[in-house]
């Protein structure tokens, strides 16, 4: 049956490929989100920007003002990735200080983690780092053989990100784990700040854990955990034990948000240098993070049919390279464009049933 003609929603997207496998997984996205976009009836422009080396070879920096300009009048960004340069420019100019890793590991992958099976049913996991401060952009330098990089944090910053945390905790499981490292670093108080936030929530329940003992208990009992707060290195390094979790760090989105709800989606793997060129790149992390942006935009039937088909080739046995497993007879090895082409036909046989 045919939708009913309704007025076209209009969004303007910005790519940034980047480099290594960046431009081979955004691509591959944005064929499938153009194919989306016709069956579900929303219009999409896309423009592409630099950053990184390739802008760096054509502009001279890593970040050029014509791509921040283009970005200023769209409404996302998706990223692909960069070797260093550009990316927390990108953060700290749109205040992207909000960022959320979900990790839910299919039940059709079960078997990719090296984590046990029976402790992956039923986990779902979300992230929120904290994005826009902390090590990676205080004070730091070189002179000599001395190096330092100086972890700041204002307690603003730190109760602004344990709001956002704390509203995505009573809006799932109610349960909020603080990721902190105070018995090595007491002058920024996580605990405290984010307990005192926490008065305004008082259906959360709050349990701060070293963020060397979480590590290790996100291995041991995934499931026990629900929302997890954290600091910009701790969450960096905690997110992408996610990869393990789910059985592919080539599996996971993430959105960056600012105050707003503009924001950057892409996926948290880097460049993958080793098989960019290869035409072997698992596009589903990036396309994660395009699921993310639809639902932010609120696509809502659109974030269903991609999960919806995701789940259908999964319990087919697709894999790219990273997920196969030559041993397991009912996988299907398959490129980076023909996972999009099988995608692709799924979302136009929605269109002519």
């Amino acid at each position: 049956m045919k939708k009913e003609q309704q007025t076209p929603r209009k969004y303007t997207l910005v790519a940034l490929p980047g480099e290594g496998i960046g431009p081979e997984v955004v691509e591959a996205c944005l064929r499938i989100l153009q194919a989306l976009a016709e069956v579900e009836g929303f219009q999409l422009q896309v423009k592409h920007g630099w950053i990184g080396e390739p802008a760096k070879a054509r502009f001279g920096i890593a970040l050029p003002l014509e791509t921040l300009l283009m970005c200023e009048e769209s409404d996302a960004i998706l990223f692909g990735a960069v070797t260093q340069g550009g990316l927390l420019e990108l953060r700290r100019y749109f205040e992207l200080f909000i960022n959320l890793r979900p990790v839910r590991p299919s039940p059709h992958l079960l078997t990719s983690s090296p984590i046990k099976p029976d402790r992956l049913q039923g986990v779902d996991l979300l992230f929120v780092r904290e994005l826009a401060s902390g090590i990676y952009f205080g004070t730091s330098g070189r002179d000599c053989d001395h190096g330092f990089h100086t972890m700041h944090y204002t307690d603003r910053e730190i109760r602004r990100i344990a709001r956002v945390a704390l509203s995505y905790a009573r809006d799932r499981r109610q349960h909020l784990t603080i990721a902190h490292k105070e018995n090595a670093l007491p002058h920024i108080p996580w605990t405290r700040l984010v307990q005192g936030e926490a008065q305004n929530f008082p259906e959360v329940r709050i349990e701060p854990m070293l963020v060397d003992n979480l590590a290790m208990q996100l291995v041991m009992r995934p499931r026990e955990f629900d929302v997890i707060l954290a600091g910009n290195l701790f969450g960096d390094i905690l997110s992408d034990l996610g990869g393990a979790i789910a059985g592919s760090i080539g599996l996971l989105g993430s959105a960056s948000l600012n105050r707003s709800g503009f924001g950057m989606y892409e996926a948290i793997h880097g460049t993958a240098p080793d098989i960019a060129g290869k035409g072997i790149a698992n596009p589903l992390g990036t396309l994660a993070g395009v699921m993310l942006m639809l639902a932010e935009w609120g696509e809502t039937e659109a974030v269903q049919s991609l999960s919806t088909i995701q789940d259908r080739l999964l319990s087919q046995g697709y894999r790219t390279a990273d997920l196969y497993h030559g041993e397991e007879s009912s996988q299907i090895l398959v490129t980076t464009d023909e996972l999009v082409a099988l995608f692709v036909r799924e979302i136009q046989n929605t269109k002519v049933s």
